[in-house]
């Protein structure tokens, strides 16, 4: 009997199976490392800011405005951010993740006081951002801003100087993010904890996200606080 007549995905299975084990034998060797991570671990804010509704959005419209419209959300949404002092790690599809390495154990309360102002500016941005969609002949954009502050862990790619950050502090940032209204802003309890005592700043706990803890994890509406004359 031909077994590989009979088991045509037989010798498929034993080559994927011999390449799997190469992989996991270099991995444990750590002969070839594609990501490292530096084991530096440090507590900072984080920050993400997401377009609502973008790919229903771009969908709508031909490649070259598609492109075009992420091109000014994202890069006008950096340029806040690195004007605040803040770091661009990456472009997620339509949103930005970012991060301010002076922030590092939450005792400089300017450099606190950057994040919060950086996530204001972006959405207080609004207009500003949609008049130049407008001029482009594009639909305006509508956006969400979440920060948290925390542990965070550094990597690197063997093919790039960029760093990337991980850790419960990024994901904890990115689920958030959904509880913000369109064009509004929420922080972590974290975050808020190292923040509250800032002057100019109003905190609205607007909800609480489960961590599978026993304690839900509090989560703020940040807002610029009224000033009564």
């Amino acid at each position: 009997m031909d077994v590989m007549k009979e088991h045509p995905r037989l010798q498929e299975d034993e080559i994927f199976q011999v390449k799997f084990d190469d992989i996991a034998s270099e991995i444990k060797a750590q002969s070839r490392q594609n990501i490292s991570f530096s084991g530096q671990s440090k507590n900072c804010c984080v920050g993400i800011v997401d377009a609502v509704d973008s790919t229903k959005i771009a969908a709508m419209l031909p490649s070259d405005k598609m492109c075009e419209y992420y091109r000014i959300f994202l890069n006008f949404m950096a340029i806040v951010v690195q004007d605040f002092g803040g770091v661009i790690i990456k472009n997620i599809g339509d949103s930005l993740l970012y991060y301010f390495p002076k922030t590092e154990d939450g005792t400089d309360k300017e450099e606190l006081r950057k994040i919060l102002e950086c996530s204001l500016v972006m959405v207080e941005s609004y207009a500003v951002i949609n008049k130049l969609m407008f001029k482009c002949g594009l639909p305006p954009v509508r956006y969400r801003v979440s920060s948290d502050y925390g542990k965070i862990t550094i990597a690197k790619s063997s093919n790039s100087d960029l760093e990337d950050l991980f850790g419960s502090t990024v994901n904890v940032c990115s689920k958030i993010n959904r509880i913000a209204l369109p064009n509004h802003i929420v922080v972590g309890g974290d975050l808020y904890q190292v923040a509250k005592s800032l002057k100019g700043y109003a905190f609205e706990m607007t909800s609480s996200y489960s961590l599978g803890l026993k304690l839900d994890y509090p989560v703020y509406s940040l807002f610029r606080s009224k000033i009564i004359s």
